[in-house]
Formats: structure tokens, C-alpha cells, sequence
């Protein structure tokens, strides 16, 4: 690997477990400044506080929520957009490239697919060229893919899951996101099907916080390489101490209860 690539995969991915607590906070572009996500400063540094490895954000919001002190954390650029105000709203546009990110700090950039939509092919070449400008550079990418169109019976099939994670992989991503499956055996095939690591989307916002952390810890047991979740973080009412739970169960393989009783005890 590229030492460069190596270099800036470690400030991702924790270096003793090999895996991460990423924190997307992009869906501003999508939807508009939500709850958690307004005062970008105090989001990003609840997440740092409780000990997420890396926040994922668009070229502009970086100057909004970089900090001049603190700890340090990882950060992504996403490079895809679309709104919630179009009429195809799957239909994700690169609105940055390789090097806005590269000036701009980023240890790796992201990309959107939607396999299954009417633009899938679009999408495709963007993301193609992203990885081979990235690979150039020895910059990371991650990979957002989901299965969202009219021949799409289920996003969370799991067949549907492995085949977005391996369209990842065979387009050059370095680090693959997709959904959970709802169990350890299917999961555990989406990531043996690929040869980088797979991290699990959050999807819609929970009501239970056990139930979160319990897909959290399911997935690792799957060999999943940790969670890029923006919602049921950062609009936790506490996402620090949500942050330092998640910690628990991804780097130090504690069980639910464990993590959900220490979440509970300091609130």
C-alpha cells in the first residue's frame, strides 16, 4: 500500500484494533441543518470528546466545525451530494473532487452510490474517476453504496448488501459502507465477500438505544470493521457519552449490557 494511503488510514481507523467510530455529519446538503448539526463546533466536538476516530462532512462545513484546540480526530470530505427537494433525489452529483479535500486537511474522501437508480450509470463513472485520482494521491476512499431504485425489492436484502459491498471493492473503495442485514450470518457473508473493510450505515434515526448499539456490536461480531452512523449519534442527547459507549463495543469488545449500563450510569 501506498505509505501515504497507510498514513492516513490511520488517522481513520483505530491502529490496534483495525477499527472505526466514524461520524457522518453531510446531511445538511441533503435535508438541511438538523438537530445536532447546527452549531457544527459543539457537534464535532461532543464526537471528540467521546472518542469517534473520524467525522465525515462536506468541503464547506470544515471550517465551520474545525476546532483550534482539543483533541484531534480523523476527517473525511464527501465529495456526492443531492436534496431531499429534488425529484430524484438518489441521483447523487460529485460537487468536489480529489484535490478540495486534499487542500483542505482531509485524511480520505467519500463517495455516494445508489445502484439500482435511473442514473446508476453516472454515478458509476464518478466514482470510478474518484478512485483512480485518489489512488494517485494515496488518498482513502469510502464508499457509501445502497441499493435505491424501481427493481430494488429490498435495500436490506442481504444478496442486495454483499452486491453493493463488492461493487465497492471492485471500483478501487479502500473502505466499503453499507447496511446492516439484521443478522451476524448474512453480514458475516457481506464481509467476507470483500477484502477491505465493511462499516455499517445507521439508516433512519432509532428509538432504542440498545437496539443501536446492539447492530453495532452484531456487526463487529460479523467482522464488520466498525460504524459511519450520522443520526443516531449526533442527535443522541448525549452523543459524547454515546461516543464513549460505542468505543466500548468497537474497540474494546465489551457486551451491550456493558455498554448500555456505563452509557446509563454517567447520564
Amino acid at each position: 500500500m501506498h505509505i501515504g494511503k497507510a498514513i492516513r488510514l490511520e488517522r481513520i481507523f483505530n491502529r490496534n484494533t483495525k477499527r472505526t467510530i466514524i461520524v457522518p455529519m453531510d446531511h445538511g446538503t441533503t435535508v438541511g441543518p438538523i438537530a445536532g448539526i447546527v452549531d457544527m463546533r459543539e457537534a464535532v466536538g461532543a464526537i471528540v470528546e467521546g472518542g469517534a476516530n473520524a467525522v465525515l462532512m462536506h468541503k464547506g462545513l470544515v471550517r465551520c466545525g474545525h476546532r483550534s484546540q482539543g483533541k484531534d480526530i480523523g476527517l473525511i470530505v464527501h465529495l456526492s451530494a443531492s436534496t431531499t427537494l429534488s425529484p430524484f433525489p438518489n441521483a447523487k452529483t460529485l460537487v468536489g473532487n480529489v484535490e478540495d479535500a486534499i487542500r483542505l486537511g482531509a485524511d480520505a474522501v467519500s463517495v455516494h452510490v445508489n445502484l439500482g437508480d435511473e442514473s446508476e450509470a453516472k454515478m458509476l463513472t464518478d466514482f470510478g474517476q474518484v478512485t483512480s485520482t485518489a489512488q494517485s494521491w494515496g488518498i482513502p476512499v469510502l464508499a457509501m453504496v445502497y441499493a435505491r431504485g424501481p427493481k430494488v425489492r429490498s435495500e436490506f436484502d442481504p444478496e442486495i448488501v454483499a452486491h453493493c459491498a463488492r461493487v465497492g471493492v471492485e471500483l478501487g473503495a479502500d473502505v466499503v459502507k453499507v447496511p446492516y442485514t439484521g443478522d451476524v450470518d448474512t453480514f458475516g457473508h457481506v464481509v467476507d465477500s470483500c477484502c477491505v473493510p465493511v462499516v455499517i450505515a445507521g439508516g433512519p434515526k432509532l428509538d432504542s438505544t440498545r437496539a443501536f448499539l446492539q447492530m453495532v456490536h452484531d456487526s463487529i461480531t460479523a467482522g464488520g470493521a466498525g460504524l459511519s452512523v450520522g443520526r443516531n449519534v449526533f442527535q443522541h442527547k448525549n452523543p459524547s457519552l454515546l461516543c464513549q459507549a460505542l468505543s466500548k463495543v468497537v474497540h474494546d469488545d465489551v457486551d451491550v449490557d456493558v455498554a448500555l449500563a456505563m452509557l446509563e450510569g454517567k447520564e
